[in-house]
This record gives structure tokens, sequence and C-alpha cells, in this order.
């Protein structure tokens, strides 16, 4: 197996969170690793993680590139999240920027080729 990789995201309340990524996410953590942690597998052997964290909640930068950015902003649109902005860059790389209730920022970036 090679590398991988593991992106934390601290959230005050596990309890409070799980529902938000679910929902970001599409479906049910790829696994639970112990009562206040949950783990979505966003390309293979990379992952993000919600942690019970209540110190260091809010303070996550997490940006994963995908091939299909519209579809999946749209795919998170018909969920109910609706990004918090959206920027283009020179080039064509847009970056679209969710916030979860404690303010950590979750992006999903892509080209437009």
């Amino acid at each position: 197996m090679g590398p991988s990789l593991f992106a934390g995201v601290p959230v005050a309340s596990y309890a409070a969170a799980l529902p938000w990524y679910e929902r970001f996410f599409g479906g049910p953590p790829a696994f639970l690793p112990n009562d206040t942690e949950a783990v979505w597998e966003v390309a293979e052997h990379r992952y993000v993680y919600i942690v019970e964290d209540p110190v260091r909640a809010g303070n996550a930068l997490v940006l994963t590139f995908v091939d299909d950015l519209d579809e999946r902003v749209a795919a998170v649109a018909r969920r109910g999240i609706e990004p918090a902005r959206r920027e283009t860059y020179d080039g064509g790389v847009t970056k679209v920027v969710y916030r979860d209730a404690d303010g950590n920022e979750i992006g999903v970036g892509g080209g437009t080729g």
C-alpha cells in the first residue's frame, strides 16, 4: 500500500457535527475509530475525519481537488448545504468553500481543463 493521508477537522461537538458531515460527504463515515471520531474516504487512501476537540474546533482548513467540481457542488447543494464562497484563480482553477457550524473551512477545488 502506498502513502495514506488523514486530514483532521476538530469540532466542538461530535454529535452535533456528524449529521452535517454526513450530508456534506453524501453518506455515513467509512469507519468510526472511537466514540468521538468519524472518517470518510475521499479518494483511495485519502481521508477526512472529524474529531471532538472543543479547544481546537473551528480552525481547520481542508481542500480536496476533484475532476467533477460542478457535479460535486450541485450534489452538496441537493443535500441542503450551500457554499460560503466561491473563488476563481488564474488558469481556471476554482475553489468552493464550505463552513461547518464551528467555522471549519472545507474546500473543494477543480480546474476547467
